[in-house]
């Protein structure tokens, strides 16, 4: 037993005096993307998926050392299916790790809702929403940010019209054709109304929502939009954003709500400074 500890606190030394910077950086970056991949999967369906893959790969390994030999040769041959069935399965997952990825390349500019999510269309859209939810009148409201939303712009009416209180109004005044969809904002423009937003896959919303609510946090986990949402039963406002709800806010909380979504914007005298509100928005 001595001997045995022995040897393997040798071979423990021995593989230690062998790593230099490279292995440590290499050890670090896989670290760092285990950790990016746990956090992506962190609350969702994923974690059973996973740790079903877990057991199967432990049966396989056993299977290998207890040579059983049918069992291995199906473990196998299904190699490549379990491939396939991997990437059908985690196809949410894969998207916003692409979609993570693919928002790197915005580093070197001002992320596009901080420059131009203006402070004029933030208090025009929050008048709207507070008078619509005095009446009980439905509405949803996606601010576009680095994601595009062109393919949901593209299933409604094109408007790329100013954002302006009695405008949001007059689209989600009751039987209006464009009532029942949502309004896609970018900047200070409404870029289209009446859209059709993604619905959540089964399973992924265990609490009862409405329709709005629903199409809310599918476009919040297909992007980086956030979504405002005024309840046509209870004419409460929530607000939306990366598949997480926050609900019951007054005019100051949505205020609050979106200030706070506001990105950083170019920076002053090596000082963050966040985009400068007009007196009327900080009221």
């Amino acid at each position: 037993m001595l001997g045995a500890l022995n040897q393997l606190f040798h071979q423990l030394v021995g593989i230690l005096q062998k790593v230099g910077p490279v292995e440590v950086v290499d050890v670090l970056l896989v670290a760092f993307i285990l950790y990016q991949l746990l956090r992506l999967v962190r609350g969702t369906q994923a974690i059973q998926l996973i740790v079903g893959l877990v057991v199967l790969v432990m049966v396989g390994v056993a299977a290998s050392a207890l040579k059983l030999i049918l069992l291995s040769w199906l473990f196998q041959n299904a190699a490549p299916f379990i491939v396939i069935a991997i990437i059908v399965l985690f196809q949410p997952e894969l998207r916003r790790i692409l979609d993570q990825v693919g928002r790197l390349g915005h580093l070197g500019r001002p992320l596009a809702f901080g420059e131009q999510l203006r402070s004029r269309s933030l208090a025009e859209v929050i008048r709207a929403v507070e008078r619509l939810s005095a009446r009980r009148t439905g509405a949803l409201i996606a601010f576009e940010r680095d994601v595009g939303l062109e393919d949901y712009a593209a299933t409604g009416v094109r408007v790329n019209g100013e954002v302006s209180s009695e405008f949001l109004q007059s689209i989600f005044f009751p039987n209006s054709p464009l009532h029942d969809g949502a309004v896609i904002i970018r900047g200070n423009q409404i870029l289209a109304a009446g859209c059709l937003l993604p619905l959540p896959e089964e399973g992924t919303v265990r609490e009862r929502l409405g329709t709005r609510h629903r199409a809310a946090i599918g476009l919040s986990l297909a992007s980086d939009a956030l979504i405002v949402v005024v309840s046509e039963e209870t004419g409460r406002i929530s607000v939306v954003e990366n598949g997480a709800i926050t609900r019951n806010l007054d005019a100051d909380g949505l205020r609050r709500r979106l200030m706070g979504a506001v990105e950083p914007v170019k920076p002053t005298n090596g000082r963050t400074r966040r985009l400068a509100l007009l007196p009327w928005f900080n009221k």
